[in-house]
């Protein structure tokens, strides 16, 4: 899979309709059978000629290269000037596969620019071969191979980025359409890679494993909803358009086309024009060479298709115009999702554009999508500039071999301080959410940058923290993803394992454990609410669970961390547990005993996030949780069985909540400068919410050694912690005044009341345990000493007080025994 890198791309018609087409970075020429159609418009006919402006170009980077390249179509009179001819269209495709793996539209290869090269000179004389006409009982007219050669503009073109169709840049205000069904199928549907419903279905073989199906829906039950999932004509015509006004004059160098996937059919655009305005009065089409150009759109509903000008025109509005589509039997619908490429072209008039201009970060941090090899390199880096606060370990191998790699961040790496908690981010649990693997590769930079100019919120953070980052959980699928580039992973390709695996529902499910054994049993103080043993089904080596998996699992229990984040991306929401329902039901709010604590987490990332916070935003599918205030139950969104979230929160001490980055699972990297501004504060604050509530250290009132597995209570919370190996814990709390109690195997328990505050640090509570009787006897006779008479006492009181509860309870059965006989 590695070996080829087919490179597609998506065209915005003129007549509102996006087509798909694919080729390959080294693929300059493409024979083209000319469309022959009588009769042209006239508003076509006085179009402006395209031409190339002057204007500096602005360069950008990453974007895959790989594109289908647009056909001409030609005009061919009768003889006799009538009208009539019916159009013969036909429309191929070339495909090339590049085996030199993944190209961003910024780094063409030195082969492919020689061969543009050769090109460019071949365009000044084109070759036009003449085909000789097949003789049939119809005369049709001669069908010509042209040679499509790529000019100068076009090596330019792949430097644009997306306009922002798919990451909302663009505004609903900013799409029209010449029509559409209804409101749920209108042009601020048409965006890219827009969904509607995600559901799971789950079915359970044993109580541990499970296999979950994800299904991604572009329209919902009825077809009817107001969010539904692409543009739909009403008219089946070739009349039909989809307009994006870009509101300044932008250089357009190409478009992206998608189906839509209803549950009753599919829809898509098989090819279309583009064509450009700068008032909507005049519209020029684009052009292949000196004829219209037509663009190979969608042969499925879900690969999103790119393709890129032969001559980008610069202009402020851009139409995709569909000429043909898939017909559904004889209901074809005229449906698309579309993206478009274009540049942002200055505005000499204006003497203020640093005022409008929208903000980079100036932070200087390496803001590019990063593949394996990247990725290493760059922690490499980070640790070499910071060497005595960073550390960098492997958890484990993905299933082709790739290393899970950690960077830690401490003022102590590879060891854990007494009374210092534990940190972690996991992102890339699902490949082509992406944008969570550059935060994290952008927040060891900052932190250690930070820390070296003596920025004391990051040496606080340093110091009183142990920081884990995992940058990329799932390294096949993102590799997948990656290999397609930006736009173009579509909205599944790399989100599952190589196996084919989603994580995200591989973990040990139980909370079905959980609710079974409340459900059986009758005495409620036999009951535990924490730390969850691991089903055996799902230890074995054959229960189905990834190695990226196990290996995330294997580092849980190993670590004791307190508090931890997944980054996920296809949303603007934080979630937090539970993410399953007790019924399995599709959605419900089914909250853990520490619901508050965790309203309070996601509040605390949601309310600094800057785009979740901005009230005007735009939902970025179907559910607008604006009116939740961008926090949600994950239950209460849809059914997750087995997700880290709860694995988490009933296996360890962790607590968890999955962070949903933005509506664009794969943002261009033009846009990840202005992400990382969106997140920064929310990823430190959120970070430093592992200092609320309470901490301490438990140990033996005899001897001061901490006391490992002692069981933290707090007073009406149905939710036990543990103490690790030297005997401290964190309790994670709002403020407020709580009741804990502590106990140990061979300890007499012990309480207190702590008081946590509004401060940004933890309140401490240490306890010292006793040993009970039994537990001093049994240490001292295990080192070879003798028992003092009062323990010697103390024992014999015991065993007697012992004897004569169990004989009082034989005496009672006897005399139950012997009623039951006189009966």
């Amino acid at each position: 899979m590695a070996a080829f890198l087919p490179i597609s791309l998506l065209i915005f018609s003129a007549s509102g309709f996006f087509v798909f087409v694919c080729g390959h970075l080294t693929d300059f020429t493409l024979l083209v059978k000319p469309t022959v159609v009588s009769g042209v418009d006239v508003a076509t006919e006085i179009l402006f000629s395209a031409g190339t402006s002057n204007a500096s170009e602005v360069p950008t980077t990453e974007f895959t290269t790989s594109y289908r390249k647009s056909t001409a179509e030609t005009t061919t009179e009768s003889p006799t000037g009538k009208e009539g001819q019916k159009p013969v269209r036909k429309v191929l495709k070339t495909e090339k596969e590049d085996d030199e793996g993944p190209l961003e539209l910024a780094k063409r290869s030195t082969r492919s620019l020689t061969v543009a090269k050769k090109l460019k000179n071949v365009l000044k004389k084109p070759k036009v071969i003449p085909k000789k006409p097949k003789v049939t009982k119809t005369p049709k007219p001669e069908i010509k191979k042209v040679k499509h050669h790529q000019s100068a503009a076009t090596k330019t073109a792949s430097q644009c980025p997306p306009l922002g169709l798919e990451s909302l840049r663009v505004k609903d205000a900013q799409l029209r359409a010449s029509s559409y069904k209804r409101q749920g199928l209108g042009p601020h549907r048409g965006r890219l890679n827009i969904q509607v419903h995600v559901t799971s279905s789950a079915c359970r073989f044993n109580p541990a494993v499970h296999f979950t199906a994800v299904l991604l829906l572009q329209s919902g039950i009825d077809d009817g909803d107001i969010y539904d999932g692409a543009w739909c004509a009403r008219y089946k015509d070739k009349n039909q358009w989809l307009e994006v006004d870009a509101q300044k004059l932008t250089r357009f160098t190409g478009a992206i086309l998608q189906g839509r996937n209803s549950i009753w059919s599919w829809d898509m655009v098989q090819t279309y024009k583009v064509q450009f305005s700068n008032d909507t009065l005049l519209w020029k089409p684009c052009m292949n060479g000196s004829k219209e150009a037509i663009f190979e759109g969608n042969q499925d509903i879900e690969t999103p298709v790119l393709s890129l000008f032969d001559s980008p025109a610069v202009a402020r509005y851009i139409r995709i115009n569909p000429q043909t589509w898939y017909q559904n039997g004889t209901e074809g619908d005229i449906c698309l999702r579309a993206e478009v490429l274009g540049c942002t072209l200055p505005d000499p008039s204006n003497v203020y554009a640093w005022q409008t201009e929208p903000t980079e970060s100036r932070d200087k941090l390496d803001f590019k999508h990063h593949n394996y090899k990247e990725m290493r390199k760059l922690m490499k880096s980070v640790h070499d500039e910071c060497p005595n606060i960073t550390r960098i370990y492997s958890i484990g191998k993905s299933y082709k071999d790739l290393k899970l790699y950690v960077m830690e961040i401490s003022d102590n790496p590879g060891k854990h301080e007494l009374g210092e908690p534990e940190f972690r981010y996991v992102a890339g649990m699902h490949g082509n959410e992406v944008l969570g693997r550059e935060l994290l590769l952008n927040l060891m930079q900052y932190m250690c940058q930070e820390y070296k100019r003596g920025n004391q919120r990051i040496v606080h953070l340093v110091k009183e923290t142990r920081i884990h980052l995992l940058p990329s959980m799932n390294p096949d699928g993102y590799e997948m993803a990656f290999k397609k580039g930006s736009e173009l992973a579509g909205w599944a390709l790399g989100r599952y394992s190589y196996e084919g695996i989603d994580m995200n529902h591989n973990f040990a499910d139980l909370n079905s454990v959980m609710w079974t054994a409340i459900e059986l049993e009758t005495d409620q103080s036999k009951l535990i609410n924490h730390y969850f043993p691991i089903p055996e089904q799902y230890t074995s080596e054959e229960a189905f669970v990834a190695p990226e998996t196990r290996a995330v699992i294997s580092w849980m229990q190993n670590i004791p961390f307190a508090l931890g984040a997944n980054l996920h991306g296809g949303e603007l929401v934080v979630t937090y547990p539970y993410d399953m329902t007790r019924d399995w039901a599709p959605r419900e709010h089914t909250p853990t005993p520490d619901e508050s604590f965790f309203r309070w987490l996601a509040a605390a990332y949601a309310s600094t996030n800057q785009v979740m916070s901005n009230p005007d935003r735009r939902p970025c599918h179907n559910k607008d949780f604006l009116r939740y205030n961008n926090i949600i139950n994950g239950a209460d969104w849809h059914n997750v069985p087995g997700s880290m979230n709860d694995f988490s929160y009933l296996h360890t001490n962790c607590f968890e909540v999955t962070v949903e980055l933005s509506c664009d699972k794969f943002p261009h990297a033009s846009e990840l400068p202005i992400e990382w501004e969106n997140n920064r504060e929310s990823l430190l604050v959120y970070m430093e919410q592992i200092h609320r509530g309470i901490k301490g250290v438990i140990r033996d009132k005899d001897t001061g050694v901490g006391i490992a597995d002692a069981i933290i209570k707090v007073e009406d919370i149905d939710h036990h912690i543990r103490s690790v190996a030297d005997g401290d814990y964190w309790r994670l709390l709002n403020p407020g005044e709580y009741r804990l109690t502590v106990s140990a195997e061979g300890y007499f328990p012990s309480s207190r009341t702590c008081y946590v505050m509004y401060d940004h640090f933890p309140t401490i509570c240490d306890f010292n345990l006793t040993k009970t009787p039994r537990r001093r006897a049994k240490d001292i006779l295990a080192k070879g000493g003798k028992l003092p008479k009062d323990l010697q006492l103390r024992l014999r009181q015991l065993r007697m007080r012992k004897l004569r509860v169990s004989t009082k309870a034989i005496n009672q059965r006897r005399a139950a025994a012997k009623r039951a006989k006189r009966v």
